[in-house]
């Protein structure tokens, strides 16, 4: 299968939850590690979010430092990667951030859950939209929509469920964690891989890159390559 290769990133605290159990897109990184998400998100061609993400924290995906925007003009490329929303019932806010902020290109893949008059809304407000699916949406077959579409690199930011399916579908390459110094706890606050989970012997296996430690705040940055199954 072509595909893009694909890094998976994400911020969470010391007990792997992405967010609080109030689940609105609390801030986790620190100063320091938003400057290297913004770098990291500045060298991909495009940047993905599952559904929840998309529907409940309405990011930009955008690139948000001059210098790397233009950089990435003056290399021939758009000035900020494209986005990608990957969501079974696409009711997206028109006026939102993922369909109105920044020069971007803007992808939907969705489901037949989608009404016709949801895609018409969608493609008016510039977003091409791609039906993948009748309940859930085919991940395997969005990164072969991307790579037809001249996607070399993609960034995964969440969230937990998306990224589980990923790393089930053995569809993920890089790793990298930012761990902030706090406990967010909650049964139901969002972790790195949701889902049902995997035992022992299925579990994903990874290799460390790199280990460091962020001085402005005591957070923990950890880059692990993926350990492919063949």
């Amino acid at each position: 299968m072509n595909r893009p290769y694909t890094l998976v990133n994400v911020a969470m605290s010391a007990d792997g939850k992405l967010d609080s159990v109030a689940r609105k897109g609390t801030t986790i990184s620190s100063t320091l590690d938003k400057a290297r998400v913004d770098r990291l998100r500045a060298s991909m061609d495009a940047v993905l979010v599952g559904g929840r993400t998309l529907l409940d924290e309405d990011p930009k995906l955008t690139v948000k430092s001059k210098a790397l925007r233009e950089e990435r003009l003056a290399n021939g490329l758009e000035e900020n990667p494209v986005k990608v929303g990957i969501v079974s019932q696409a009711d997206l806010k028109l006026a939102g951030n993922f369909l109105t902020v920044g020069p971007a290109r803007r992808l939907v893949y969705t489901t037949q859950r989608t009404t016709p008059d949801q895609i018409a809304r969608l493609e008016n407000a510039g977003a091409q939209v791609f039906v993948l699916g009748e309940e859930q949406v085919d991940i395997s077959a969005v990164l072969e929509s991307l790579y037809d579409l001249g996607i070399r690199k993609l960034m995964v930011e969440g969230g937990g469920s998306l990224i589980a399916e990923f790393f089930r579908l053995n569809l993920v390459d890089e790793l990298t964690i930012y761990i902030a110094p706090f406990i967010f706890g909650g049964g139901s606050a969002p972790t790195l891989a949701d889902g049902p989970g995997f035992l022992r012997e299925q579990a994903p296996r990874l290799r460390l890159g790199a280990a460091d430690e962020f001085d402005d705040d005591g957070g923990v940055f950890i880059h692990y390559m993926v350990i492919r199954k063949e």
